[in-house]
């Protein structure tokens, strides 16, 4: 096994942890916090004999920075004093909003999973200390529809990235976003790291390739890659498409009075979820223990969708019976009836645990969307007054 540096150094009599040991996030912004940070275990203390000298600033790359997880991730690195790099696919319909606050912070780089030498360049180019993908055709009823594609970015894409970093510097730190989606049929309740998996989607099969290449790289090549295998996790950052935004978006229309019904699909699918802010941290821990391995992510409850809408509904004083419509479209042509995430693993190794509830998450959405939706209508009401 080859030995690995650490990223603590010793200053006189004492360790010190470059970056911090973690932090919280706030419930109701969504904002970083440097308060109640919880202890570390010792396996994020490596041997400081280990350790080079030098304080120079750690760098990231990210793939799929402008999503949810990678705006997250990329202000908790920057918290870290990190210098954080996204990369980005040339195109012109690229939404920066979610990290609109952050590119005077970090560079975006070019570059494309389906294009091995971008992927080079961009590694060359930025020298990154470690690599957190992201990026992928996260939707899974879309996979359906183009599961090529979906095969194409959310599994080989990962190879392609791999071999990447293979070629350009093999001490790169790497993390994979696995999900719990792989695991689809459930063979046991909760899941964890042991748990058979079973994919149910094309979504889940590609992630299912991705996750396993990360292993056999760790295993055949020595990298340092890991997979988190995450469960459901959202936040107001989430896209309107997927079941937790749609209803949080769907529930503040109804109740500025801009739509009177909300189209849902399977009411008794049973869902782990969590805040994306919260995970990121664990993403990040992963890549700071002394040896690579895989953990699953999970706060170790299970909600149905009928007790989300009841939450999100419940918070603006209405009763979602009278406000529901089942719309067949939205079931999934082999459903994935039930996750729940055993995260003990990450407990006991990485000192992560969840720390905004169910309820709090729905709730932060819901007070969200009513925020964006008035503004949008002020905004309307003072344009058509001009």
């Amino acid at each position: 096994m080859v030995r690995r540096f650490s990223y603590l150094f010793r200053e006189g009599a004492s360790t010190v942890a470059i970056g911090g040991a973690g932090a919280g996030w706030d419930a109701g912004t969504g904002a970083h916090s440097s308060e109640c940070v919880p202890e570390v275990p010792s396996t994020l203390c490596y041997t400081a004999c280990l350790l080079p000298m030098s304080r120079t600033q750690r760098k990231a790359l990210i793939t799929g920075i402008t999503g949810q997880d990678g705006s997250y991730l990329a202000e908790f690195l920057l918290q870290k004093n990190y210098r954080v790099y996204g990369l980005i696919r040339r195109s012109s319909t690229i939404n920066f909003e979610r990290i609109s606050h952050l590119q005077d912070q970090i560079e975006l780089i070019p570059g494309d999973l389906l294009d091995p030498s971008s992927l080079i360049s961009a590694l060359r180019k930025t020298e990154p200390d470690e690599v957190y993908n992201l990026a992928a055709q996260s939707f899974v009823p879309t996979s359906w529809s183009q599961p090529v594609l979906t095969g194409e970015f959310t599994a080989l894409g990962v190879t392609r990235l791999l071999e990447a970093i293979r070629v350009v510097n093999p001490r790169i730190r790497f993390y994979q976003a696995s999900s719990s989606e792989m695991f689809g049929m459930v063979e046991e309740s909760p899941q964890n790291e042991s748990t058979r998996f079973y994919p149910r989607s094309p979504y889940g099969v590609a992630k299912l390739y991705g996750h396993w290449i990360t292993v056999n790289a760790r295993e055949s090549y020595d990298l340092f890659a890991c997979s988190g295998i995450l469960f459901n996790h959202e936040s107001p950052r989430r896209g309107v498409e997927f079941v937790t935004r749609r209803v949080s978006h769907g529930v503040a229309r109804i109740k500025l009075g801009l739509q009177e019904k909300l189209k849902i699909g399977n009411l008794d699918a049973e869902r782990d979820w969590g805040f994306a802010g919260d995970y990121v941290e664990a993403m990040w821990r992963m890549l700071q223990q002394e040896n690579p391995d895989d953990f699953v992510v999970a706060t170790g409850e299970t909600h149905t969708v009928r007790r989300l809408l009841e939450v999100a509904f419940g918070h603006v004083g209405l009763d979602y019976r009278k406000f529901i419509e089942s719309d067949p479209a939205l079931f999934r042509p082999a459903e994935v009836h039930h996750l729940r995430g055993d995260y003990s693993k990450a407990r006991q190794t990485l000192g992560w645990k969840p720390t905004v509830s169910f309820e709090k998450l729905v709730e932060m959405m819901v007070d969200s969307d009513l925020s964006l939706l008035e503004r949008s209508r002020s905004s309307v009401a003072v344009f058509g007054a001009g």
